[in-house]
């Protein structure tokens, strides 16, 4: 339907180019004075176009009636004009209802649903859009006239020389772009990451599997690294946390040597030296120590604004003062000089991040409130302690159940 009226406003503009013709031969005429019939044009009284030209044979029978015929005809291609506008303007968006009309009655005919589905054959392509939308017309057809031409949909076109101009400049502009595949798989990778377990399951399979065609790529590593960290944390038994975690650590090591330059490789490689901790000796577990610090101090020189490197580093500190007299001395013996960290060095790093990103999590309130009370400023965690009581969490992640339990011991204490 929408290709029939395309076709009868097409015509109806032909014989719109008609008439003008028509109007100059007229005109041409009546300066030269040579005729002994003059065609004379007028509308109809409801100044409709759609009335057409007339002729009459009869000579104008004074100036006052060639001048009023002249009006008329000045008129008339006036509205003409108007016409081939609106026409031009409404020819872009045929292409379109075309479509809507074509699409409606296939879905029609296969199922009665009503759906519309565009088939492969009928959906433009991104470049072709863009074409669409940066012309005004369709593309002529070669070898054909303006008025002839068809597009390869089926759809008359009119197009002035520049217009073709633009039109082959535009299109030899503006080349397919292609799909980046790392991209859209990094920002699924980051969407999964924030679901629930079987989410991260399959964030992780999803990384496996592109592993050996991205797997120079600083940006998938670090990410893969933080799935075995998110699988380490919801597995159940001790052997897959632990095959979590050593899986972890191989792909840091390999980030950092990919990319040394990438802060987020160094952060996630520290963080799988601490949860690794958990299974190694003591002697590994100092081992481990330095590496996490060296490599966090790495992250914040490259990243300083990130609140979850001090968050980390805060952390460590309050590990490194609670370390035992026997700890301290494998250290010494094994590596010359044992870690060194205090409590006040854990506060000013826990205070960091309430300043880059105030509220950041619930248990960063619960470790001020630990350092001030080991500090003896008992008030000042009480205060930090109401901060994260009143903090809404969902209480499911591993580190909102361990500020839960760090709270229930923590504000009695206090006699919170």
């Amino acid at each position: 339907m929408a290709q029939a009226n395309s076709k009868v406003m097409v015509l109806g503009a032909l014989a719109g180019v008609a008439g003008i013709s028509m109007a100059v031969v007229w005109y041409q005429g009546l300066r030269s004075k040579r005729r002994d019939s003059w065609p004379a044009m007028y509308l109809n009284s409801t100044g409709d176009m759609a009335a057409s030209l007339m002729m009459v044979d009869r000579p104008p029978r004074s100036q006052a009636e060639v001048l009023d015929r002249l009006e008329a005809l000045i008129k008339c291609v006036s509205e003409l004009k108007d016409e081939m506008k609106a026409l031009k303007n409404a020819l872009p968006r045929l292409q379109d209802q075309v479509r809507e009309e074509l699409t409606g009655q296939r879905s029609g005919a296969d199922g009665g649903s009503g759906a519309r589905r565009a088939s492969p054959l009928h959906r433009t392509t991104p470049t072709r859009r863009k074409r669409a939308a940066g012309s005004s017309i369709g593309i002529r057809a070669v070898g054909q006239s303006s008025e002839e031409a068809e597009s390869e949909g089926g759809y008359m076109t009119a197009l002035t020389d520049s217009e073709e101009e633009e039109l082959s400049d535009l299109g030899r502009g503006q080349a397919e772009e292609p799909v980046d595949e790392l991209s859209i798989l990094l920002e699924r990778i980051d969407s999964l990451h924030q679901g629930n377990d079987p989410d991260k399951q399959l964030s992780l399979d999803l990384l496996l599997d592109k592993k050996e065609e991205f797997g120079q790529n600083a940006s998938f590593l670090w990410r893969l690294i933080r799935a075995y960290c998110d699988l380490h944390d919801v597995s159940q038994s001790l052997e897959e946390k632990k095959a979590h975690a050593e899986n972890g650590i191989k792909i840091g090591e390999e980030a950092v040597r990919v990319n040394p330059s990438c802060a987020e490789s160094h952060q996630w490689y520290a963080i799988m030296c601490g949860m690794m901790a958990e299974y190694e000796t003591v002697q590994n577990k100092i081992k481990n120590g330095y590496i996490f610090k060296d490599h966090l101090d790495k992250a914040i020189e490259l990243k300083p604004s990130d609140p979850m490197c001090y968050y980390l580093l805060g952390r460590w500190s309050y590990a490194v003062a609670q370390l035992s007299w026997f700890e301290r001395k494998v250290a010494t013996t094994l590596f010359g000089e044992p870690p060194s960290a205090t409590i006040h060095d854990a506060l000013n790093n826990f205070l960091k991040v309430e300043e880059l990103c105030p509220g950041y999590s619930k248990l960063n309130y619960v470790f001020l409130a630990k350092c001030c009370k080991d500090l003896g400023k008992r008030s000042e965690a009480r205060k930090w302690c109401e901060a994260a009581t009143s903090m809404d969490t969902r209480e499911v992640t591993k580190e909102d159940k361990e500020a839960v339990k760090e709270l229930d011991s923590l504000c009695p204490s206090l006699g919170f």
